[in-house]
């Protein structure tokens, strides 16, 4: 007996957030080191909630906004060359982007279509149909996604349930046949080592946790110096959504008894517990219960955050810029609240900040 909510009438709720034009130009189309950037070099804004205070620097100089005892939680996993050619009987080319492993060895996939500019969302395919893949590999997909919870049920148009048949090992095929995922504003392929940030060590995300992107060896070490500690956890990025700004999906986490241990205790002594992008959050808030208590935890999350829902996990955040009326950006409404928002982004379009996972980040903090 469960509600037949409107998908519309949730999401309209959700997104009206923060609604703005991103000029082409701002649309991070490289690697900064592309630019003659080294990593730890892209643009910084830190804003101020309590004041909305804003301050303009480079990413490197995070440590100078930071105190001993103070939180960095970074999402550990690796991303995967998601991205694999597929051919439909009729002869067609098409993209598979590989998204979140389910049980069952089933997996939640994309099928895209090739154009000049890019790839676009291919809405043609059937249940049953069965994509080619290289290597005698083949992909067979069952019935669209459909996400199922208390506040919302949404069949996706774009997702599918399917089944992955190959003969290698994941890791061996997708290094062998796969790229990582790109959309129309990257113009060309780059290679995997770009889209990792420096302290993976689990591979499991279809695209890359970019938040963390900018952090280098030798700015953690400068960090943990100061006395700043760094907390691991695990969430295994889907897909985006960028053309549908649909909610988030099924994703996998994993937050261990430690990491949790290290975060209630800092939440005692007050002090900022900085989330490191939105997968973070996503995962603290699974296992964070009503009285903002952190519990380690393992499985697959379907939790929306939404401003009405609220944040209890963490108090900070370090984040990349995110498109107009995306969900994560009820995320950081929920954080910081709708009027510093506007205030930090219209800071950013003044400033001309780069979107996207190789661009510019924004450090929230209260």
């Amino acid at each position: 007996n469960i509600k037949d909510y409107s998908i519309n009438k949730f999401k309209s709720k959700l997104l009206k957030s923060l609604e703005f034009e991103l000029p082409l130009e701002l649309e991070a189309g490289e690697p900064p080191e592309e630019r003659g950037l080294k990593r730890d070099e892209v643009k910084f804004m830190v804003s101020y909630k309590s004041d909305n205070r804003i301050i303009n620097t480079k990413f490197k100089n995070i440590t100078d906004f930071l105190n001993e005892g103070d939180l960095i939680i970074i999402n550990t996993s690796g991303t995967l060359s998601a991205s694999l050619d597929a051919v439909r009987k009729d002869g067609t080319k098409l993209k598979l982007n590989l998204s979140t492993h389910l049980p069952s060895d089933l997996w939640i996939v994309e099928i895209r279509r090739i154009e000049e500019t890019g790839t676009k969302p291919f809405y043609e395919m059937h249940s049953g149909e069965t994509l080619a893949l290289h290597g005698g590999g083949s992909i067979t997909l069952h019935s669209h996604y459909r996400y199922h919870s208390k506040e919302v049920i949404q069949e996706s148009e774009r997702l599918w349930i399917a089944t992955l048949n190959i003969t290698l090992s994941l890791k061996d095929y997708l290094k062998k046949y796969g790229v990582p995922i790109r959309y129309g504003y990257v113009k060309k392929d780059w290679p995997i080592n770009y889209y990792q940030t420096v302290y993976a060590t689990e591979e499991g995300s279809a695209e890359m946790p970019s938040a963390g992107r900018a952090f280098s060896f030798e700015l953690i070490t400068k960090l943990v110096a100061k006395g700043i500690k760094i907390v691991p956890l695990v969430l295994h990025t889907g897909v985006s959504s960028l053309e549908g700004n649909e909610l988030p999906y099924e994703e996998y986490y994993k937050v261990p008894l430690e990491s949790a241990k290290q975060i209630n205790e800092a939440r005692k002594t007050g002090k900022k517990i900085i989330a490191v992008g939105t997968t973070v959050i996503r995962a603290l808030e699974t296992v964070t219960d009503e009285d903002g208590i952190t519990h380690p935890g393992e499985g697959l999350t379907k939790i929306i955050i939404t401003p009405q829902k609220g944040i209890k996990s963490v108090n900070a955040m370090l984040t990349g810029l995110h498109e107009p009326k995306a969900t994560h950006l009820a995320m950081l409404e929920s954080l910081v609240g709708l009027e510093h928002l506007e205030l930090t982004y219209t800071e950013a379009l003044k400033n001309k900040y780069l979107w996207h996972e190789f661009g510019d980040l924004h450090l929230l903090l209260p």
